[in-house]
């Protein structure tokens, strides 16, 4: 009885490590299709200035922490959400799904294309310092609470996190993965694109005061080419976002 027991030893590790790979695969391969969109959120300019003035504030570790953590929230909110009703409206079901699901990836596109052409327009001039958005006065003096707020806000609602959130959210959905699955995914998604947000954090951790200087030099460069450098990703990702719905369709 003893040797029949060793013998299928054997072939149930087999048989586990192939049920492993079996999950595995779907989840890796989603994980390489969204993290283009993951790393549009942790480029952008905006979610970083934010960080950066906070390192201004009278804590700044701690209030941009809070707003990381509020920015992390609000990213995973939105794509879990946006995940659910795109898996509730089957798109990993029949091909008919599929090709709608493949249609709104080229609108999607189209828009970030439309969002593309708009920002690079309204570029400021290389001599001319554009003005800050409205909602970033006073944010050096925000405690915590408000921190997390404008965190949250940043995350969760800014327009073309949202578009993102929704290309990466049909990836997600399309693929049928398991709720656990889908959980882990989410979850690395919004640690890449808070990466950006974090390194403000980090720079300081690490240089101590001498990261005045660095993240003065960061804030100046981003205030300059926001505009063209969002322009760039817009372009791209539009254009990647297109030719796979219309590769889909």
């Amino acid at each position: 009885m003893a040797s029949l027991q060793m013998a299928w030893l054997p072939v149930t590790c087999i048989r586990n490590g192939n049920s492993h790979a079996r999950r595995t695969e779907p989840m890796k391969t989603v994980i390489a299709e969204i993290l283009p969109f993951a790393i549009v959120v942790a480029v952008s300019p905006i979610n970083i200035v934010a960080a950066i003035l906070l390192m201004f504030s009278k804590k700044p570790v701690l209030n941009a922490s809070c707003y990381l953590a509020g920015f992390m929230t609000g990213v995973a909110l939105v794509l879990a959400a946006v995940t659910v009703i795109a898996d509730s409206a089957g798109l990993s079901g029949d091909a008919q799904r599929s090709r709608w699901a493949s249609a709104l990836l080229v609108a999607l596109g189209v828009y970030l294309l439309f969002v593309a052409v708009q920002t690079f327009r309204k570029r400021p001039a290389p001599d001319e310092n554009p003005p800050a958005p409205a909602w970033m006065d006073g944010i050096t003096g925000f405690g915590p609470l408000k921190s997390i707020g404008i965190g949250l806000t940043i995350g969760a609602l800014n327009p073309k996190n949202i578009a993102v959130a929704v290309a990466a959210a049909i990836t997600i959905a399309s693929a049928g993965l398991t709720p656990g699955t889908t959980i882990s995914v989410v979850a690395i998604y919004t640690v890449i694109a808070s990466i950006g947000v974090a390194a403000p954090i980090v720079t300081t951790l690490i240089l101590g005061d001498r990261s005045t200087e660095v993240l003065e030099d960061w804030k100046a460069w981003l205030d300059r080419n926001t505009a063209a450098v969002m322009a760039v990703i817009y372009l791209i990702f539009g254009v990647i976002l297109v030719g796979k719905g219309i590769g889909g369709i």
